[in-house]
């Protein structure tokens, strides 16, 4: 029999709750999803998914939205501001 080891992760209790719930419905529980993860990576020598980088349109969007959240400042002055971009947007 082969020896094991404890791995502790720390993660958001939402996640974990939900996480949890999809793994029950599948008949696993969180340690057999951790199991499956590792064992994958350790016979593919990379992870059983592809992370890949957001495009340039998403990376700006993503700036954009945490420029916002930081300066607490909108993109448009006003609602009517926004309609007309949605509907210039929408024309093209």
């Amino acid at each position: 029999m082969t020896s094991s080891t404890m791995i502790h992760v720390r993660v958001n209790e939402s996640v974990k709750t939900q996480a949890t719930q999809a793994l029950t419905a599948m008949g696993l529980t969180v340690s057999d999803a951790v199991r499956v993860f590792l064992t994958r990576i350790a016979a593919d020598q990379a992870l059983p998914f592809a992370i890949k980088t957001p495009n340039a349109a998403s990376r700006a969007a993503i700036d954009e939205a945490e420029s916002i959240i930081k300066n607490h400042h909108a993109r448009f002055a006003s609602a009517d501001a926004l309609i007309d971009d949605l509907e210039k947007a929408s024309s093209q």
